[in-house]
């Protein structure tokens, strides 16, 4: 009887763990299906709280640097920040590179390496600084510019604010890695200013400063992930200025000659000519001085003009015909003009194997996953642009295409890419259909979104770097890759011989 009772209650417990294993296989069944669309406040704020390595001084370097928004070649305290931070963990910084005041170069190599304190191979790192003109906004989801005395400040509308702190955070995750792995390599980081249109990377090139460097690594903020190869647009920009004679507009007109005539008139040819030049091209202007005062004749006045094309050699001869039509212009209105050429890059030299590289690690990083209040923030700077916001679309990677597409922009990462094997991610900071150098893009480099996507893309340099590191073949690949591509053209900085144009945003 006791056999027959033990045996009944063996049974009754057999069949309990049974149905316990069973409904705790649904229940994991049912989290790993979940969508990142979830509603439930608490799941969505537990997942959110994943942490990476040195993400508090990411945070800090990106949320200082937006709060202090700094333009091109005036990016003082933002260099120094990433400097200072570099130095105390025991890089070796030197600034002022090529002229440049806020340019710097911070190397880490092992204690046990060799005397000349470099190992191969040199994995670069490029971090951006520099804020864009009168973007500045306080990060919420209407716009609310920042100003002083009607002058809108500065701010950091492309993100590079995000940017400097992803790569000073992939940095310090690299020199914890070194530090165990001495014999593998050296680190550099290259503290890059001006990016906005000063070409500051280009002067480093010029320098010879990544001629030792075997694979340089960058991102950029963006409303998606992704490190499908890509291009972008060559682009020369620079001011024409003219000059005229001052006089009363209305009392003595004729006594005049109106520099702002010298513009018009130059901006009128350069609009007929957008139809005789080659599709992609991009051609764009700002008057920056018309003038003072409606009675007066100006005898001043300023044009900014940026000319993109996915083709170097065209971007030089629409240049050309640019200068043309100054020349025309003056002749035409009696006034003198002459021309400052302020910035110059190449296209981007994509390399697919880096790229397959870097996607691998996309894949194997966690997913950005915001709390429900970042998700209703989301939806209200969504409502902006008229976009619907989706959780899943903000968390989930593009997938990868080898097919290299031309990014409509134009970056002085390109001169860098055709002097060493160069790959980029973009990572997800904003949200789907916010483009870069608008107030949303500002807005949003200031909070935990974007803070959240520069997380992933620190992550996913440092294991990038390691991989590189680790594996020196597919260093050797890429290397393969980039003469091969490198080889179709002759690389010459569309900058002669000037020096940085430090003073072209004050």
């Amino acid at each position: 009887m006791m056999h027959l009772c033990t045996t009944k209650l063996l049974a009754f417990w057999h069949k309990l763990a049974f149905a316990i294993l069973i409904s705790f296989i649904s229940v994991v069944g049912a989290v790993k299906a979940q969508s990142v669309e979830q509603t439930d406040a608490s799941a969505i704020d537990s997942k959110a709280a994943i942490t990476f390595a040195h993400q508090s001084t990411m945070k800090h370097i990106a949320k200082t640097m937006w709060e202090k928004p700094e333009l091109g070649f005036l990016e003082h305290n933002s260099s120094a920040l990433m400097q200072q931070t570099l130095i105390g963990r025991g890089f070796d910084v030197t600034a002022g590179i090529a002229g440049m005041p806020t340019a710097f170069i911070a190397q880490y190599s092992p204690a046990d390496q060799t005397e000349d304190g470099e190992h191969k191979p040199v994995i670069g790192l490029l971090a951006e600084m520099d804020a864009l003109p009168s973007m500045g906004v306080l990060n919420t989801s209407d716009k609310q510019p920042i100003s002083t005395n009607g002058h809108v400040h500065a701010g950091h509308a492309c993100g590079h604010n995000l940017f400097a702190g992803g790569v000073i955070g992939a940095a310090l995750s690299l020199a914890d890695y070194l530090d165990t792995h001495p014999n593998q390599g050296s680190l550099k980081v290259f503290g890059t200013p001006a990016e906005e249109g000063g070409s500051g990377k280009v002067y480093m090139v010029k320098a010879g400063v990544f001629e030792n460097v075997d694979v340089a690594l960058h991102w950029h903020p963006s409303d998606s992930t992704s490190s499908s190869p890509s291009s972008s647009l060559a682009n020369k920009s620079g001011k024409f200025r003219f000059y005229g004679v001052a006089a009363h507009a209305a009392a003595a007109p004729d006594k005049g000659r109106s520099a702002l005539d010298g513009v018009e008139a130059m901006n009128m040819m350069v609009n007929l000519m957008r139809e005789h030049v080659p599709d992609g091209t991009r051609i764009h202007y700002v008057i920056t001085d018309g003038g003072t005062a409606p009675n007066v004749v100006p005898d001043f006045a300023e044009v900014y003009y940026y000319v993109r094309s996915a083709q170097p050699a065209v971007v030089l001869s629409l240049w050309d015909r640019l200068e043309k039509a100054a020349k025309g212009a003056a002749l035409g209105t009696e006034t003198r003009v002459d021309w400052e050429v302020t910035g110059g890059v190449w296209n981007v030299l994509p390399n697919v194997t880096l790229s397959k590289l870097m996607h691998k690690h996309i894949d194997a990083a966690p997913p950005i996953i915001l709390t429900k209040s970042e998700q209703q923030f989301a939806s209200e700077i969504s409502s902006t642009r008229e976009q619907t916001f989706s959780h899943n679309a903000h968390s989930t990677p593009e997938p990868f295409d080898e097919k290299i597409t031309v990014w409509s922009a134009s970056t002085d990462v390109g001169d860098v890419s055709w002097q060493v094997p160069t790959v980029g991610l973009s990572s997800t900071t904003w949200v789907k259909g916010t483009p870069p150098h608008t107030w949303q893009a500002s807005a949003m480099s200031g909070t935990d979104i974007g803070y959240k996507g520069m997380y992933l893309a620190s992550e996913v340099i440092t294991q990038t770097a390691i991989s590189l590191f680790s594996e020196p073949e597919n260093i050797s690949k890429a290397k393969q890759e980039f003469q091969l591509r490198k080889s179709t053209l002759n690389y010459e900085s569309m900058l002669g011989q000037r020096a940085p144009a430090l003073d072209y945003r004050k």
